[in-house]
Order: structure tokens, then sequence, then C-alpha cells
């Protein structure tokens, strides 16, 4: 199956570039801080960035290319299929300086097989475009958790050299004076729709296939993700202490987890409220969307805004969706991004680690979406009412544990943070975690209670 879309030339640079990447987040961390506490949440993080070169090793070089391991005991080291999580702190890992040269000599090789032989095919006909895509993305997915395991433990903030360059100018932040009002939800009509991605659009994971039509009932759906200043009322307001607002499960985690607040705020004793941001405590912003939050949080300040989380298909007709030029109703066309179907440029989406942080939810209002929806792409992901099911038709790609293992233990969350990748994200890709995870970049947008899928 071949996966249309980029030249092997700009894989190959890709490749490279996001290589940089990895180091640029694990470089500047002692030997102890690379192996870190036991968590559940996190790994250790000398241990990850060698997972990644095994991936690539195994699916480009192994896999399609039939050629011998380099570790002999590579796959019982960092194979994550077969390695428990918990044991991966007690491994006979390699050190700082053979783990980079393992990954310089597995790069060096996947970019030399990619220019050798690009009409290979494995034996389901998967080409080596969709293998060097599927590593490419595999390898972007663990920056983004590197990232997220700097904030869990306290480290600094990453120093990400492309960061600079690419701050929000003030022209992004600004919005038009004839802008509609971002506090109105944008009512989105109900009809036909196609979840999921076309077959043709080039690389897509399995668990976005198969499109497939669907219907849904009109629905209300807010124009930007809920702030921290709109979270902050319903933790003032005793969110957490209403056993009304939670879900069964919800309560029970709230209490295990003795949770008053969302995991990285603090409340100093003049009632100002303070947030974790990696190793420093920062003034909470309102104006921010509220992030490291989990489901069952989202939840619960949904019931107490006396609102309800959309579905994925809503959250992706949203995003997607046009009204028709013909009267009410939807236009047959379906975009790939909010914006439409190119790629983002820096007025569009906050991604790539963009300022190595948060935007305020009215910022770019050049990504909104034909409905008004802003963000819906980049700045943080967000949680939807979804559970993590697959799609009719369902086909396991060749990486068979990245999804189906999952189905029906998770909850969905759609649109990317601004640590995703770009190319990883689009209006159709589906993340999944458990609805305890407060860890991960996530927040929510929220839908008024009527509306539902059908």
């Amino acid at each position: 199956m071949a996966s249309t879309g980029i030249s092997n030339g700009q894989l190959i640079e890709a490749l490279r570039e996001t290589r940089a990447r990895t180091l640029e987040l694990v470089n500047d961390l002692s030997d102890e801080q690379l192996i870190g506490p036991r968590l559940q949440i996190v790994n250790p993080l000398l241990w990850e960035i060698a997972h990644v070169a095994w991936f690539q090793e195994f699916w480009v070089l192994r896999h399609l290319a039939g050629q011998p391991p380099i570790l002999t005991n590579g796959d019982e080291l960092y194979d994550s299929a077969r390695v428990a999580h918990d044991s991966r702190w007690d491994l006979p890992l390699l050190g700082r300086e053979e783990t980079l040269a393992y990954m310089q000599r597995v790069l060096e090789r996947v970019i030399d097989q990619a220019g050798d032989d690009p009409g290979l095919t494995d034996a389901e006909g998967y080409d080596q475009d969709y293998f060097l895509n599927l590593v490419l993305l595999h390898e972007q997915m663990h920056d983004e958790a590197i990232t997220y395991t700097r904030q869990t433990l306290s480290y600094a903030a990453p120093a990400v050299a492309a960061v600079n360059e690419t701050r929000l100018e003030s022209e992004d932040m600004c919005l038009p004076q004839t802008n509609h009002d971002l506090t109105a939800d944008a009512e989105i009509p109900g009809g036909k729709f196609i979840l999921g991605s076309e077959l043709q659009r080039g690389f897509t994971f399995d668990n976005e296939r198969l499109a497939h039509e669907i219907e849904i009932d009109s629905f209300g759906i807010s124009k930007t993700a809920v702030t921290n200043g709109e979270f902050k009322l319903f933790v003032e307001d005793g969110g957490y202490s209403r056993s009304d607002l939670w879900s069964v499960e919800g309560w029970q985690w709230r209490v295990s987890a003795n949770a008053c607040h969302p995991v990285y705020w603090q409340q100093e004793a003049n009632g100002r409220w303070l947030r974790r941001n990696f190793d420093e405590w920062v003034t909470l912003d309102e104006s921010l969307p509220v992030i490291h939050v989990n489901w069952y949080e989202a939840n619960a300040y949904c019931r107490w805004a006396k609102r309800r989380l959309p579905t994925e298909a809503e959250w992706e007709m949203a995003a997607s969706a046009e009204p028709s030029a013909n009267g009410p109703g939807l236009s047959a066309r379906k975009r790939a991004y909010p914006w439409g179907d190119h790629s983002h440029t820096l007025k569009h989406a906050n991604l790539d680690w963009r300022g190595l942080e948060c935007v305020p939810v009215d910022a770019l209002p050049a990504g909104d979406s034909a409905f008004g929806c802003r963000q819906m792409i980049g700045n943080v992901w967000e949680w939807t009412a979804s559970d993590f099911q697959p799609y009719p038709g369902f086909v396991a790609g060749p990486y068979k544990e990245y999804s189906e293992p999952w189905f029906g233990n998770h909850r969905v969350l759609r649109g990317g943070c601004w640590v995703t990748r770009s190319r990883l994200i689009h209006n159709s890709y589906r993340n999944f975690y458990t609805p305890d995870r407060r860890d991960v970049w996530a927040g929510f947008r929220t839908c008024a209670l009527q509306g539902h899928e059908k």
C-alpha cells in the first residue's frame, strides 16, 4: 500500500530534522535525569530515545529490508510490546554514549535504505514510503511524550533552537474588529458527514480508517477551548468537592488522587493561583486554555457548567465541515484542516513548540473553521465524550500494537497541542488516553446539552 504525499527526499530531511529535535530534548539532562523516578505515566528517557531508534531499525531495516538486527539483545531491551513498563528501569540499557551511537547508526542506515531500493514492499503490500512515514511520526509522538515527561518531573523547559524564530507576532494575537463573538456557540447544522480519513489522503494511522458516513443532529459547540479563568470558577465554586458533578468512576478517581484542583495548580495565601510550567511557578494566566486536566475533570466541569463534551464525530464535523452554499445544511466538501486543505502557517496554529507554551484562546483567527471555531488544531489537545473504538471495517496496520490493544478503555482526544508536530496532525487524527491521565497536554471545549450523534 503506497503512501502518497511528500517525496523520498523530503522524508529523509524530515527524519534528520526530527532526530535533531529528539536530541535537543534530552541533551541538557544529566545521566540521573535520563533515568528518572519509576512512574507509571513516564518512561526512563534513556530507554525511550533508544526505543525510537529500535523502532526505526525494526520496521525499515529488519521487517521491510530483511537485514539482521544491529543489537543482538535489542528486542529484549527496547521492544515496547515485549518489555513490561515497570521493568524498563531495571534493564541493562545501553549507556548514554552507546545509545547516541546506536541512534546515529540506525538513522544513517535507514536513510541509506530509503535511497537504495524505494520499490520494496512487505508481504502485505505496504511500501517503503509507508514505513518511513510510520517511523518518522512515531518519533515525533515520542518527542511530545519526552516534553510532557520533562513537565511531569519538574525538569527545566527544553532548549529548542527553532522556538525563538517562530514566536507569535502581535498581529496574530489580535482579533479583527469585525470578527464574530467568540463567547457564543458555533451552531453546526445537522446532516450526513464522512467521519475518518479517506485512503487517498496519504499516510494515515489505522484507527482513522475506514472513512464512513454518519448522520449527526445539529448542535452548538464553543468556539474556543475552556480557559484557566473559566476553570478557576469551577474550582472556587467547590467543583472538586461535589460528588453530584462527577461520574462514579470520576469521583472514585478524585478521592483516590485527593484532587482539589488541576495537578499543576497551587494557591497562595492571598488567593492568587499559580501554575507550574516545567520547573517554574508562574501566575495563572486566565486567558490561556486550561491544560493538564483529565477526562474526569473535564466531564465534571461540563456538568457544573450545564454543558457536555462533544463526541469525536461532532468535533470532527465542527473542524472539517462547511455550510452549504445553497441553503441550510452542509456542503459535501470536507476540509483537511479547520482553515482549509493547505498545511498550517504560523498564523494558523500553535504547533511545533512555537513559543514553548500555549497562547490565549482568542489568538490565531486565521485558523478558524468554516463555522468560526478557533484553534481546533494546536495549542491544547481536546478531550471528547467518545470511547476509543474501531471504525466499521477496521483493519489493523502492520504495527498491530498501535490501536487494537487500546480499544474500549481509552477516551478520544482531538486536535493536537503546541508540542505536536504539524506533519502529524489533521482534522481526522485520533489521539487516545485513559480518562485518568492528567500529565498530557490536554484540555477541552464544550457543547450545548442538546444535539447528539444518531
